[in-house]
């Protein structure tokens, strides 16, 4: 599943420089994480079955806007349906973002996130956006910038959400199919919805 090519979006040389921002599971802590590159960290964790640890990997590997992208794509495909207009909203807010990363962009997100809800897809990827930069206070106040964590955080609740969202018994499948296609955002590949 994780070939052998370089991952030209991530610069972190070492899987222990990434797994200082996350809480990993104690099975994934005994791993040699100094001697492994990010690449070989998410090939053995699949391989372990560890998917939630790969995808907070992965989420807190890539830089903001490609791990942005890349919760927005696995929202978009499990979680919105035609009655459910907060979550469509959502990713089209997020969208806008990912087209156009401005600051007033960014600030609609907050709204867009606490409407469609922090634990569904949608909302979970409107705050990690909302998260990527800027400010948390009013624009009218001192600037608060967010944690650095916290927008790998949100990423990872995203995917982790949109497995078992609609249903959850394919959640492994889904873990999976979600890991690949970050594993290609990694390796630098472009999906034409959202290329700036």
């Amino acid at each position: 599943m994780v070939n052998g090519r370089e991952w030209s979006r991530v610069t972190a040389r070492t899987a222990s420089e990434i797994c200082r921002r996350f809480e990993m599971s104690p099975e994934v802590q005994t791993l040699r994480l100094e001697e492994l590159s990010p690449r070989e960290f998410v090939s053995v964790a699949i391989e372990k079955g560890h998917h939630p640890d790969a995808i907070r990997f992965l989420a807190h590997a890539l830089p903001k806007p490609e791990a942005i992208r890349w919760g927005w794509l696995c929202a978009r495909s499990t979680s919105s349906s035609p009655e459910d207009r907060a979550a469509a909203e959502a990713l089209e807010q997020t969208e806008k973002w990912l087209r156009d990363p401005t600051e007033e962009n960014r600030r609609t997100l907050m709204a867009a996130a606490q409407t469609a809800g922090f634990a569904t897809p949608a909302g979970a990827v409107s705050l990690a956006a909302f998260l990527s930069g800027g400010s948390l206070a009013p624009p009218d106040v001192a600037p608060v910038p967010p944690p650095e964590e916290l927008t790998g955080q949100a990423v990872a609740a995203a995917v982790l959400l949109s497995g078992v969202f609609r249903e959850p018994q394919k959640a492994v499948e889904r873990y999976r199919e979600f890991l690949a296609q970050g594993v290609r955002i990694a390796e630098g590949a472009d999906e034409p919805a959202t290329r700036r």
